[in-house]
């Protein structure tokens, strides 16, 4: 690492453990099960990791692939990688076998490790470029990979610190693959610039303090854990790792460690507000809840809300490091109704203290839209933490970069107080009979209905108008409601035109953060057909 000058050193995310290992040495880091790693403890950890990685030949610039849950090892790799100048390429645990490969390869990964849960979507014969297999055993001790455990590799460093491999804040640190919606999934390149500056602005919006318990709901493969698996660390609050998200073992550990702080999609949030157990949870101090992924219903919030919750919602991208924006809270808002509440709350608002920069514009012109709540525009953004560009592909770089800002695919309007709100993907709007439809509108109408726990609105082909709204309906256990109630209901608050025109009852496909996959439901109604606009 370069020497630092009298007034100037590189901002890197690692430096957070250095702190609070020597301000908080014997304060809890990580709970896990019945574990428990000190700060002086996990630091340790993080060097024999750090130097055991050195004596297999990792370096700057040299790619390592983590797959696993949310578990030590994975908060490890957040730091003992980026120290010596590695790169973590955080790996979607419920890709399939064939995606994971990809990625592993795509990202030129010299050494990988693997939970034994997992250790089977690694091929090895698939790849190459691969010198070095670990496993970790955290639930199994099947040695899954021919390689050493992650124990006994543990073991073959040393605790004694090691020296930052940094030499600039541009340095790529990691990198992040979407989830391949549209194609091959693309990495997404973070720098330390950007993962320090966020992780602080996490710090910032969520409230972090030394005496915060944050639980792992949300995947440290995603968006590095939205850059909160430095965030926490940076104010020696303590992580509690959750390897599966169960309703039941979320409200256990909120009790069990008095846990301040979590993150979680709107999915993640019905999944606790909807569990039996939930009104019974006796929460012994306030739980900040910051809740992105996709734009949470207003019904969502006063459900979680009404169970003793405080919701931010935060709204960003991969390819942002996490959130960008966030929903911040106005004054003048306590005296509203607790409906006119979530309704505030639910709009993606202004940009996070340390991003400063995105705007609603004609993706065209690249003028601003009218601040009028009405017209709808792209929302685009630019700061210290749009990514660096897609790894090895430029001509995608280049179009996400076009005009000078990072075009975010979401239409939105501006409100006139400055608060940007989400009306839908550029490929989700519905355009029927040439109106325009919000599917989130719809969507956050048709969850306010008593029955209804998940919906998703597509449009679909129709031979009058092009094409019109379908709603697929997760039901409450026990509920019996008709689709005609639905419509029904729907019609009762929107313009008729914007209710559906069919609803199918069943399972919603997800991906592993709990955003609902519609691109899944829109080939099946589309198979074969062209949509319009």
């Amino acid at each position: 690492m370069q020497t630092p000058s009298v007034n100037k050193s590189i901002l890197t995310p690692v430096e957070f453990l250095t702190r609070s290992a020597l301000v908080y040495p014997n304060k809890t880091a990580i709970v896990h099960g019945d574990k428990r790693f000190t700060y002086k403890e996990f630091s340790e950890r993080i060097y024999r990791l750090a130097s055991a990685l050195q004596q297999k030949g990792i370096g700057k610039d040299d790619k390592v692939a983590f797959i696993c849950p949310n578990i030590p090892a994975m908060l490890e790799a957040h730091y003992a990688v980026p120290l010596i100048g590695g790169v973590l390429v955080s790996v979607n645990i419920r890709l399939s076998s064939g995606e994971v490969s990809y990625i592993i390869d795509h990202s030129d990964a010299k050494l990988v490790v693997a939970d034994s849960e997992f250790a089977h979507l690694v091929q090895p014969s698939d790849l190459p470029k691969v010198t070095t297999y670990v496993t970790v055993c955290d639930v199994s001790d099947t040695l899954s990979l021919d390689g050493m455990e992650y124990e006994a590799f543990l073991a073959t460093g040393s605790p004694e610190p090691v020296a930052a491999n940094i030499d600039s804040e541009d340095q790529l640190l990691s990198i992040n693959y979407t989830s391949g919606t549209t194609g091959r999934p693309k990495g997404v390149m973070y720098h330390h610039r950007g993962a320090y500056l966020n992780a602080i602005g996490e710090v910032l919006e969520s409230g972090l303090t030394a005496s915060s318990v944050y639980l792992w709901t949300l995947p440290m493969f995603h968006c590095n854990g939205w850059c909160f698996t430095w965030g926490v660390t940076a104010v020696g609050a303590t992580h509690v790792c959750l390897r599966a998200v169960v309703a039941e073992d979320i409200y256990r550990l909120i009790e069990k460690e008095d846990v301040s702080h979590l993150c979680a999609a709107p999915t993640i949030l019905i999944t606790m507000s909807t569990w039996p157990g939930a009104s019974e949870v006796k929460m012994r101090r306030k739980l900040k809840i910051m809740t992105a992924g996709a734009p949470p219903a207003p019904a969502i919030i006063r459900n979680m809300e009404a169970i003793g919750a405080d919701i931010t919602h935060t709204y960003g991208l991969t390819e942002v490091y996490g959130p960008h924006s966030v929903c911040a809270w106005q004054p003048a808002w306590e005296t509203m109704s607790d409906d006119e509440k979530a309704v505030a709350k639910s709009r993606q608002g202004v940009p996070y203290i340390i991003t400063h920069f995105m705007d609603v514009v004609d993706p065209v012109t690249m003028k601003p839209v009218a601040r009028d709540g009405k017209t709808i525009g792209e929302i685009v953004m630019r700061g210290n933490n749009v990514m660096t560009g897609y790894y090895k592909d430029p001509e995608a770089t280049a179009e996400a970069f076009e005009g000078g800002w990072f075009h975010s695919g979401d239409l939105a309007v501006m409100h006139p107080d400055g608060y940007a709100q989400i009306m839908d993907r550029k490929k989700d709007i519905i355009i029927s009979g040439g109106e325009n439809i919000s599917t989130v509108e719809v969507e956050s109408v048709i969850y306010g209905h008593p029955d209804v726990q998940e919906v998703a609105v597509i449009p679909v082909p129709d031979e009058k108008w092009g094409e019109v709204p379908k709603a697929y309906v997760v039901l409450k256990a026990g509920k019996t409601t008709s689709a005609a109630d639905i419509i029904a209901y729907t019609k009762e608050h929107l313009a008729r035109f914007k209710a559906p025109k069919y609803i199918e009852f069943g399972d919603l496909p997800k991906t592993a953060t709990g955003k609902i996959q519609k691109f899944k439901l829109r080939e099946k109604e589309w198979e074969g057909k062209k949509r319009i606009g």
